[in-house]
């Protein structure tokens, strides 16, 4: 009896008189379940913080759509993106001997609506491309999917190059008005 007293003695040294057992894994465990259950917690404080954060930003109101250009048949399309960069295109009649009456398609070059200022530039096409810089404001149509909800007013600088690389420019005063929406087609009729 006396070896095995000794032999527990030993043991209980090693093990901080706690346990006088041979249970080494449990010990174990119980040291590891708090850092564990700390590091749970953690992960889901985090995909709940997450879950209830706001959505990204986005302006108070989405003036992108088409809207009326110079002439009947031609338009501007406008597309509000983040952090105000605007794409989109000027499509309009060919006016040149060599594309009249055909759809010239001017990409926007660069954008930028800033509040309701609105600037762009468009690509040569043709030797021409345009200049906008104005202000997007609401217009006198009662919905929002109503013509001319929107207006984009300000100075329009049309500028072109002839065959001997001489650069003019135009400009003028314009308001373009938005193109009615379709706000959700019903459901199709039948025959």
């Amino acid at each position: 009896m006396a070896g095995q007293f000794a032999w527990n003695r030993n043991f209980a040294g090693r093990t901080n008189g706690l346990f006088p057992c041979s249970n080494t894994h449990m010990i174990r465990l119980l040291r590891v379940l708090p850092a564990l259950g700390l590091l749970a917690g953690t992960i889901l404080i985090g995909q709940t913080a997450g879950q209830n954060a706001p959505p990204a930003a986005k302006p108070a109101e989405d003036y992108s759509g088409m809207y009326s250009f110079l002439q009947d048949g031609e338009f501007v399309q406008v597309t509000v993106e983040d952090q105000g960069r605007v794409t989109g295109f000027v499509s309009r009649y060919g006016d040149l001997e060599s594309d009249r009456g055909q759809f010239l398609d001017h990409f926007f070059k660069v954008g930028q609506l800033e509040g309701r200022k609105l600037s762009f530039t468009t690509q040569t096409v043709h030797g021409v491309w345009y200049e906008f810089k104005g202000t997007v404001e609401r217009g006198p149509g009662k919905a929002a999917g109503d013509e001319a909800y929107y207006l984009l007013k300000g100075t329009l600088t049309q500028s072109s190059t002839d065959a001997n690389k001489k650069t003019s420019s135009k400009s003028r005063e314009v308001t373009f008005k938005s193109f009615p929406q379709d706000m959700g087609a019903g459901p199709d009729k039948p025959n």
